[in-house]
């Protein structure tokens, strides 16, 4: 299978360690075969969310989007969820197509997801990209994402649509770009309530702040000047505790930089593959 570039392009689904499946999809690189890349989507969404993305970066590596449990075409069993779960997925993909290693990019909950993939595999992650990522949502984390996980189990999904396009976009971006926004809700509004309260709890639980100066390896750290769900001091935290790490702040956007700033992010993630691969 191509795309009209020429770039094949592989999908299929991975079995884990537990028995559940989880979906892939590769898109091989014809210039640069042996670099490897790997994006990790945001909550709620699937491999799709990097659709901006992918035609730019796989100009310089071999890129694979999953979609994580619970989400897109991957199962949907109602289990308890944890980041670490999250982190073991992705290992049996990478064991199942072969990578060793790879440049490991996440964005909101794919960053959590990426760091402690990092964390609990440090010789698989040859850098590691942290969009709009945290940590560690703070004290009243578990608060928090419970009654976000309430208001999707007793209202539905669509009760928080008004609440995520605020903190996905800017206004500007909602204002000129109405399309890609209808598009990110119809997902949204397509995920299992029941696994999205897990994974709400899942994120509420989420701190490997004791474990951030333990990694060393080129690592990208991007947030929105505007974010709100993963504010820039969030981001300052992470780049003065991992070593080898950059910050940079995009102005004017919000949460969900790969969709509203995609040249910024490309060129960002470009730099850091070249850095890892050198």
């Amino acid at each position: 299978m191509s795309d009209i570039s020429g770039k094949s392009i592989i999908k299929g689904a991975v079995r884990t360690r537990d028995g559940e499946s989880i979906s892939f999809t590769l898109h091989n690189s014809s210039e640069m075969p042996n670099r490897r890349l790997v994006l990790i989507h945001s909550l709620a969404m699937d491999g799709i969310f990097w659709r901006k993305n992918i035609p730019a970066l796989v100009e310089c590596a071999n890129v694979l989007t999953v979609d994580c449990r619970g989400h897109g075409n991957s199962s949907k069993s109602i289990t308890k969820y944890s980041i670490e779960l999250f982190a073991s997925d992705l290992e049996d993909v990478l064991n199942h197509l072969g990578w060793d290693d790879a440049v490991i990019v996440g964005a909101s909950m794919g960053g959590s997801v990426s760091l402690a993939f990092a964390i609990n595999y440090p010789q698989r992650a040859k850098g590691l990209g942290l969009i709009d990522t945290t940590a560690w949502y703070g004290n009243d984390a578990p608060q928090k994402w419970a009654e976000r996980a309430a208001k999707a189990i007793n209202e539905g999904l669509a009760a928080l649509i008004d609440f995520q396009k605020t903190r996905w976009f800017s206004e500007s971006f909602i204002d000129k770009h109405p399309e890609e926004v209808s598009q990110l809700v119809e997902t949204f509004l397509a995920n299992n309530v029941q696994c999205f309260q897990e994974t709400c709890t899942m994120l509420g639980a989420f701190d490997v702040r004791g474990s951030l100066q333990d990694l060393n390896l080129p690592t990208a750290i991007i947030v929105g000047e505007e974010d709100y769900a993963t504010p820039v001091e969030m981001a300052h935290y992470m780049h003065e505790n991992i070593k080898n790490s950059s910050l940079e702040i995009i102005p004017k956007a919000r949460h969900l930089t790969p969709i509203e700033c995609p040249t910024e992010i490309n060129a960002s993630l470009k730099a850091l593959i070249a850095k890892a691969y050198q």
